[in-house]
């Protein structure tokens, strides 16, 4: 029978934060979803910002052109 392990594991390697997506230029979506990311932002609200974020990196692809 083998003895328990007493050692730690290693340290959790965390990336940097992404970029925030840029408003596609001329959508007034994109613009509105912008101005409510900063909103969120300034008032503390992470969850926020990242739901706009999450919006703002899928509408684009509805956008004519956009791949």
């Amino acid at each position: 029978m083998s003895s328990p392990s007493t050692t730690m594991d290693p340290p959790v390697q965390l990336s940097l934060p992404r970029t925030p997506p840029a408003p596609a230029p001329g959508c007034g979506v994109c613009a509105a979803l912008a101005k409510q990311r900063t909103a969120a932002y300034g008032a503390g609200d992470p969850s926020a910002v990242s739901d706009c974020n999450i919006e703002l990196t899928a509408h684009p692809k509805k956008h004519p052109g956009a791949r």
